[in-house]
């Protein structure tokens, strides 16, 4: 029979071990087919958000964001929480919030939308997190997952538990979601797939040539 020792140090190691498979450098992805996005800025974050410029960054697996910014705030929409995004995808939500999210809100509620639930934005992983398959524009700063709409009465608007539903709720958010391709390269949400079920899924992924938006 193990020791005591023994056996609490067998347990620490399997909890080490769970850990790492399931933090960002561990992740099992590849990297044919991925280009990280342009190196410039079309306009500075700070002009149009809460924004502080963070140091560009490669992690050895190819993971890193170049032109990043954490933001706080865009156009007076607070991120909760804060994004790590690329300056690129920060002046596209930008535009979607002002042009689209906004005129939606005060159409459908008579009032405007104040915050967004960020799900996810920099995180170096796999596409839907499956093991093997491309890198995720996540691991460029690239993308962002918006799981709610918080509007200025406090009432939430859920992706998961409203974009099925009836009445307003559903029109503004496949209103917003439609006026969303274009403005980003890629729209994925509920009915794309299982892993999109409770978000909207925005990125900038850098168009090769041969290549454009995918909106599903």
């Amino acid at each position: 029979m193990r020791s005591a020792p023994a056996l609490v140090f067998s347990a620490l190691a399997i909890l080490v071990l769970a850990s790492c498979s399931s933090g960002r450098r561990s992740a099992e992805f590849t990297l044919d087919g991925v280009t990280a996005p342009p190196r410039v800025c079309s306009l500075d974050p700070q002009s149009f958000a809460q924004a502080e410029r963070i140091p560009d960054f490669r992690e050895a697996n190819g993971c890193g964001v170049v032109n990043g910014y954490k933001v706080y705030t865009i156009n007076d929409v607070g991120l909760t929480p804060s994004a790590t995004i690329t300056c690129d995808l920060a002046d596209a939500v930008s535009n979607w919030l002002s042009n689209t999210v906004q005129p939606m809100a005060q159409t459908v509620y008579g009032q405007r939308v104040v915050a967004i639930k960020v799900l996810a934005s920099y995180s170096c992983r796999p596409r839907s997190n499956r093991s093997g398959a491309k890198l995720s524009e996540h691991g460029f700063g690239n993308a962002i997952d918006i799981g709610s709409f918080i509007l200025a009465d406090g009432r939430e608007v859920s992706v998961l538990n409203d974009y099925y539903g009836s009445g307003p709720d559903q029109q503004f958010l496949h209103g917003i979601r439609a006026r969303a391709c274009g403005l980003f390269n890629t729209v994925l949400g509920p009915g794309s797939d299982a892993d999109h079920r409770n978000h909207f899924h925005l990125d900038k992924m850098f168009l090769r040539k041969g290549r454009g938006t995918y909106c599903h």
